[in-house]
């Protein structure tokens, strides 16, 4: 039944937007019969509209007086044809994969299944809004700020000053009380975990399990319920608020697939629109999918469809919601064509010539399952990159691997190997070593292998491949020496971290100590599991890792992007770097190359620059358990060195001669007396 007057409308744009005189409908789908428009008044389908007008591969219609607020969702008639890849059934209600506003969270229900009939009541209903006004001028600096991942459901879930309604919402992220530990800390941006609807994957929900990650999206153009009650508008007010703290905000977006899983998984959205043309299908069994992802379905985002639906979507989290940027989940299938990855490919093309993406962030997780998956350092210039290496060498030197030394100190002079070759700011290199995927800064040091058992799948999920290390007790001890040296380790981890040229990227809680008790995959796990603990958070650590970043934030040493030489940058002038023994001789081909040393010292050096007076510091890592003595080189007349800090022993402040005492198992950090003030 129609009530509305009906009329073709236009192509363009894709998606439900409302004009003066009602709401355009367009969708795209090359191989339907029918595309039609459901309107819904409580549970009821008041109004079935069948798409008049057809243009190319996309239908359209105007249906006169609907406006803002109007809820709906679309059915697609079309063959059902598993060996061409066909699975059109208007018995299925689809989300439309354009509309920026759901009324529920999506969940698992037998009726989404193909074959089990009308779906309707299963399915979330599409809110109509209207446009947005103009998105606020991008914040986030390429200067080597820290970037903060942040799970927006679990950040605020515990928090004992936050009100209970807004605690796991961005509202909650917005509170003061949240915003102030973000201030204390001292970060440049947060990049929030997938905030898009998501569904949990299907073996999850006979376990009683849930997703809190966010990495099972079915739309990519709006905000999950559960996260934004308020849909974008209290995204938007969020993004306002951390930029009024100088917090710029990236989100961490899945353009790889979708929760729609495999061939026996539901249908929920772009599957009943045009399975064909939205996902890869098995060449020799249309009917199965290409898997590149490790999530049962790849979209096909060298298409049209599929290049048009991401640049809608980013285009959304820009004009919606203000944000600065984006982390784009297994990147390497957004540059994938059949072929294999090409970095011209036509999204990564699309995104770094659109007016309104192009002055955002763009970061890739420069890796996927397929074949020839791994591309770090392959993304165009302008991208940053999330570097493994970095996370790797760094653990495996504090683990104690012979023969790292090398390795580490390219990691901490911002990794040129990768990123200079093509002329990239070394800026582009984000530098992590614990996030949401796999064990925290705690659990590193104390689990030398994963827990994942709570997660239902007898430990075959997560990496086993960890480098990690317990110092003899597997989890948690009461004995005071263990614990010491546990976190005498994280402190160390967390100082190459965030005194390494590139961006860092901190976990969310690994400033506090935050544990997941050895599970270093905890997707399923939304409890305390993955809750930040507001209660039990270590204060001192906390206070060490923001002192950390004072000191980060004024030492341009550190946020350098051009790459160390080991050369004076005008005659008379240190070199930018001099890679020393402990002896204070010059690093020989023999020290690189001796798998036992464990000590790197590195004499640094900073001209005076728009205003900025010269730097010269002195950066010891030591990797030994013993302490070791390390000759100082000579500072200008008059002056000498000091500890500027210590991860063995925050508290130490003291100043040094020709030789400087450094623990084992710590890093060391020492400036010019008088040159430097107190962090």
């Amino acid at each position: 039944m129609t009530l509305a007057a009906v009329t073709p409308g236009r192509p363009e744009p894709l998606g439900a937007q409302v004009d003066a005189s009602g709401l355009n409908v367009a969708l795209f789908s090359a191989h339907a019969e029918a595309v039609f428009f459901c309107r819904f008044e409580g549970a009821r389908e008041a109004e079935r509209i069948r798409l008049p007008a057809r243009t190319g591969d996309v239908f359209h219609g105007h249906i006169a007086g609907l406006g803002p607020g109007t809820r709906y969702g679309l059915r697609v008639a079309g063959p059902s044809d598993l060996a061409r890849g066909y699975r059109f059934d208007p018995d299925k209600l689809l989300a439309d994969p354009f509309a920026s506003r759901f009324d529920r969270p999506f969940r698992l229900h037998p009726a989404l299944l193909a074959g089990a009939g009308d779906s309707a009541d299963a399915v979330p209903k599409a809110i109509v809004e209207a446009a947005p006004p103009p998105p606020p001028d991008p914040r986030f600096a390429w200067d080597g700020g820290v970037i903060y991942e942040l799970n927006v459901g679990a950040f605020t879930r515990c928090h004992p000053d936050i009100p209970a309604p807004i605690r796991g919402t961005f509202a909650g992220l917005a509170h003061p009380a949240a915003i102030a530990h973000l201030r204390r800390l001292g970060v440049a941006a947060v990049e929030l975990m997938p905030p898009t609807p998501r569904i949990e994957a299907p073996h999850l929900q006979p376990l009683g399990l849930a997703d809190v990650w966010g990495y099972n999206p079915v739309t990519f153009a709006a905000p999950d319920p559960r996260l934004a009650p308020g849909g974008f508008a209290e995204v938007r007010a969020t993004v306002a608020t951390l930029h009024a703290a100088g917090i710029a905000v990236l989100i961490d977006i899945v353009l790889n697939h979708t929760g729609e899983h495999d061939a026996t998984g539901p249908v929920l959205s772009l599957r009943g629109i045009d399975n064909a043309s939205y996902y890869r299908l098995d060449a020799a069994d249309p009917s199965r999918y290409q898997d590149d992802t490790g999530c049962r379905n790849t979209l096909a985002l060298d298409r049209p469809a599929g290049v048009r639906l991401a640049m809608d979507s980013l285009r959304a989290w820009v004009l919606r919601a203000g944000i600065d940027g984006f982390r784009f989940d297994l990147a390497t299938v957004l540059g994938r064509r059949v072929e294999g990855f090409d970095p011209a490919a036509p999204l990564l093309a699309a995104i770094d010539q659109d007016p309104v993406l192009r002055g955002r962030a763009r970061i890739a997780e420069p890796w996927d399952i397929g074949a020839d998956g791994y591309r770090l350092g392959a993304f165009p210039a302008a991208w940053g990159e999330w570097n493994d290496r970095f996370r790797d060498t760094a653990r495996r030197f504090w683990r104690g691997d012979p023969g790292q030394l090398g390795a580490l100190a390219t990691r901490l002079a911002g990794s040129a190997d990768v990123f200079a070759p093509r002329r990239r700011p070394l800026t582009r290199s984000i530098n992590f070593v614990a996030v949401h995927d796999g064990f925290t800064l705690a659990d590193l040091v104390s689990y030398a292998r994963k827990h994942t058992a709570a997660n239902g799948e007898d430990g075959r999920d997560g990496t086993d491949t960890n480098w990690s290390w317990n110092h003899g007790t597997e989890g948690p001890s009461d004995d005071p020496a263990v614990r010491a040296a546990r976190g005498a380790d994280v402190r160390a981890l967390l100082t190459c971290l965030l005194l390494a040229r590139g961006t860092p990227l901190l976990g969310m809680g690994d400033e506090c100590g935050r544990s997941q008790g050895g599970n270093n995959n905890a997707y399923a796990q939304d409890n305390a599991v993955s809750w930040f603990d507001w209660e039990g958070m270590d204060h001192a650590l906390f206070r060490f890792t923001a002192r950390l970043l004072r000191l980060r934030g004024r030492c341009r040493l550190a946020r350098g992007d051009a790459p160390l030489r080991g050369t004076p940058a005008a005659p008379g002038q240190p070199p930018d770097v001099a890679w020393r023994t402990p002896e204070g001789a010059p690093m020989g081909v023999a020290d690189w190359e001796n798998p036992e040393r464990r000590t790197l010292v590195a004499a640094l050096f900073a001209p005076a620059a728009d205003g900025a007076a010269e730097e010269r510091a002195v950066l010891v890592v030591h990797g030994g358990t013993e302490a070791v003595r390390v000759r100082l080189p000579d500072p200008r007349t008059g002056r000498g060195w000091r500890v500027v800090l210590d991860s063995a022993a925050p508290a130490r402040r003291e100043r040094c001669g020709a030789w400087a005492e450094v623990a084992g198992r710590s890093v060391v950090v020492l400036a010019e007396a008088g040159a430097e003030p107190k962090p």
